[in-house]
């Protein structure tokens, strides 16, 4: 459940003859940089095998490992193509856009890929009545999309039925190896059955409800003063809070609305996994979690409380934390001053992607008469550093140590119940 949103960049035909020349080590560090700021398909395989090896390698049974398997690949799945694919290619273009006006469709859809502040604040928008059109679509396309956090809180009860089918197994102690001599009843096993197909055909409806009300939203929403307002609530809770609390401090307005923010992110006119997105589904993936353990038994749902609150917590706000602290670390020391700089309200700056190194690197030779490919060369290191360091404590803390101690606590904790 460790992601981060991605930032798709690549070289221009001109850096990638440049590129040619690096040494094997520099051309390492490139790829390492394009595997993390890549298209979704690398991002995928990169964070699955991130999460799934350091559980692997802990896997207490075969069935553990099948359990371990299909919850972190199918979650990945979710994480990394669900948004995208969901939100960008089949509701926004297939489904909704339809409903605007056919006159200017392709330039209102275009504005669809903006923020509902901005949309609210454009006064072009506002003044013809553009916005009114919007609004309702745009919140139509993430209430239609409410079946993704539906669809990660049913994962874990259908990784329960995959167990219970392929390993024939619904007993957390069998499936832990906790004890080898502990046999599985019928009673169990049937328990654990109906209780994933009730919850997934509960997952079904809820879906089904977003879905309708998406469309009845998108269809009727410029004609209702109310659907209008209803709108502005989905499109931006977080302020909506604030606006009801009364709360004044920019800083925890800002929280609110990066957090409890339901809109995508956006790069390049399209749709990407939005920072209150990710928080949204992981929540509901760890309530998943917790009730789909508890059928199998006490043991099950501790561990996962064990280890799921800090991975959520991690996955929604560590990473960048985290990443902040080490740039401060580096900005304090000097190090790498044209890749780590502030704004004017003293925030780290996003660090420069991949694809803008050469500009920088054309500056940086120019003002000190060295060499091009050379300053090119380094900041590809530098910029590959800043990301090993994050990359590599989610790795080993929240990979391995995690994994580690959440087992080891869960077989002490059968061995003193015993």
């Amino acid at each position: 459940m460790i992601s981060l949103l991605n930032n798709q960049n690549t070289f221009t035909s001109k850096e990638k003859i440049i590129s040619e020349q690096f040494s094997k080590n520099v051309k390492l560090h490139k790829a390492f940089i394009k595997s993390q700021e890549n298209l979704s398909s690398t991002r995928f395989i990169q964070n699955t095998v991130t999460n799934w090896v350091p559980k692997a390698v802990f896997a207490r049974s075969l069935a553990d490992l099948g359990d371990i398997t299909f919850l972190e690949f199918f979650e990945s799945i979710i994480f990394f193509f669900a948004y995208p694919l969901l939100g960008e290619k089949i509701a926004r273009n297939k489904i909704f856009s339809k409903f605007l006006p056919k006159e200017n469709r392709q330039e209102l859809n275009k504005n669809l890929a903006r923020s509902a502040d901005d949309l609210l604040k454009d006064s072009k928008l506002v003044k013809s009545g553009a916005s009114k059109r919007l609004l309702p679509v745009k919140a139509a396309i993430i209430l239609s999309c409410a079946t993704i956090p539906a669809l990660e809180y049913g994962l874990s009860f259908a990784k329960n039925l995959f167990t219970l089918k392929v390993f024939k197994k619904s007993n957390f102690n069998n499936i832990a190896s906790l004890n080898k001599s502990e046999g599985e009843t019928s009673e169990q096993q049937e328990r654990v059955r109906k209780s994933a197909i009730k919850n997934l055909k509960k997952v079904g409806i809820f879906s089904g409800g977003s879905i309708l009300a998406s469309l009845l939203l998108a269809g009727y929403g410029h004609k209702s003063k109310i659907l209008q307002n209803i709108s502005r609530v989905i499109l931006q809770p977080g302020l909506e809070i604030s606006k009801v609390l009364k709360i004044k401090s920019p800083k925890v307005k800002k929280v609110l609305d990066t957090y409890i923010n339901t809109d995508f992110n956006f790069s390049n006119g399209k749709f990407s996994l939005g920072k209150g997105q990710l928080a949204i589904t992981a929540i509901t993936g760890l309530l998943g979690y917790s009730a789909a353990a508890n059928d199998r038994g006490k043991l099950d749902k501790k561990e996962v409380w064990t280890r799921v609150p800090v991975v959520m917590l991690y996955t929604i706000f560590g990473s960048a934390l985290f990443d902040n602290a080490f740039k401060r670390i580096l900005y304090k020391q000097g190090k790498y001053p044209e890749l780590i700089q502030k704004d004017a309200n003293g925030d780290f700056k996003d660090v420069p992607a991949l694809k803008d190194l050469p500009e920088i690197a054309q500056k940086i030779a120019k003002k000190n008469n060295s060499n091009y490919n050379k300053e090119l060369e380094t900041l590809i290191k530098q910029k590959s550093k800043i990301m090993a360091v994050p990359y590599g404590f989610s790795l080993i803390f929240m990979g391995f140590l995690l994994a580690g101690i959440s087992r080891i606590w869960t077989q002490y904790r059968y061995n003193h119940s015993k």
